[in-house]
């Protein structure tokens, strides 16, 4: 049964330290990925968050402070490059007592919610994807606009 409140879950990102810092070395996941729109999702659920993950499509669900050895190129996109296994999310879900929330807020693209959404499927949570189907762009205003009001999404 959930006893905790709001977990966010925010993707990783495509642009990592290790493109813009060839030298970078071992990296904390809250600073791994450098890309706009995660930024702005992180900086969402550091105000809005009772907990919040990282959902790596090499790694699963990752706290911000799981580091990452070096760069990688693994979507969830592309089947080719070997993502995360849904068993192995689920299995997260339960180690790491993501499934004792009562509501998940994720954020980000179709293919990211559309896989967290399966790995909870089961569990006593409710999930929401309160920028699910908007273009990048609109997503990261939607997003600004919470954290500029204080007002997290209500879904």
């Amino acid at each position: 049964m959930p006893v905790l409140s709001v977990l966010v879950v925010v993707p990783c990102g495509m642009r990592k330290i290790w493109d813009v810092d060839h030298g970078a070395g071992p990296t904390p996941a809250r600073n791994a990925y450098v890309g706009a729109p995660f930024k702005v999702n992180r900086r969402y659920a550091e105000k809005f968050a009772d907990r919040w993950v990282i959902l790596s499509a090499k790694y699963g669900f990752i706290d911000p402070d799981f580091i990452i050895p070096e760069n990688y190129d693994v979507t969830f996109k592309r089947p080719e490059t070997q993502p995360v296994s849904l068993g192995e999310l689920r299995r997260q879900i339960v180690e790491k007592g993501l499934n004792n929330f009562s509501k998940v807020v994720v954020l980000g693209g179709r293919d990211y919610v559309d896989v967290a959404r399966r790995a909870f499927e089961g569990f006593e949570v409710t999930v929401v994807a309160p920028t699910f189907g908007l273009p990048i762009g609109k997503a990261m205003k939607r997003v600004r606009k919470a954290i500029q009001d204080s007002v997290p999404f209500d879904c």
